[in-house]
C-alpha cells in the first residue's frame, strides 16, 4: 500500500504568540495573544489552545473509527482535551492529559477503545515518543 496525502490543511500566521493566525478557507481567523498565566492579557487564542482542540477533535474521530471496528456503540460522549506547557531547564515542551467520556460505554470497554484509539490517531502518531499524553476514562 502506498501512502497518498488525502488532505492538507493551510494556515498563516503573523507575530507569533500576539499575532494572527488564519487558514486559507477563511474558517479559522484567531487573534493570538498570552494567557493572563504567562503575562498576557488572556484576551486571545494561544497555540495550546488550538493544538488541545485540534487534538480532541482528531482523536475522537479515531475513537469512533475504532469502535465500529469493535461494533461498539458508544452514545452520547466526548473528550476534554488539556494541553500543559512545560518550562524544562533548555526550553519549553507540551503533555497532553485526554479524558473520555462516555457514560453510556463498560469502564473497561472505554479504557481499551481510548488505548486502541491512541494507537491510531494522527496526532496521537506525531507526537509518540516525544509528548507524554496520559489516558484516562472519566
Amino acid at each position: 500500500m502506498t501512502d497518498a496525502t488525502v488532505y492538507t490543511a493551510k494556515a498563516h500566521a503573523v507575530g507569533g504568540r500576539q499575532g494572527t493566525a488564519k487558514t486559507d478557507d477563511g474558517h479559522l481567523d484567531v487573534q493570538l495573544g498570552y494567557p493572563k498565566s504567562l503575562g498576557g492579557n488572556g484576551e486571545g487564542t494561544n497555540p495550546e489552545q488550538l493544538f488541545a482542540a485540534g487534538y480532541a477533535a482528531c482523536f475522537l474521530g479515531a475513537l469512533g473509527l475504532v469502535a465500529r471496528g469493535q461494533s461498539v456503540a458508544l452514545g452520547e460522549h466526548s473528550l476534554d482535551s488539556e494541553v500543559d506547557l512545560i518550562k524544562d531547564d533548555v526550553s519549553f515542551h507540551i503533555g497532553v492529559r485526554l479524558t473520555l467520556n462516555a457514560p453510556d460505554v463498560d469502564r473497561a470497554v472505554a479504557e481499551d477503545l481510548l488505548h486502541k484509539a491512541h494507537q491510531v490517531c494522527p496526532y496521537s502518531k506525531a507526537t509518540r515518543g516525544n509528548v507524554v499524553v496520559e489516558l484516562k476514562v472519566a
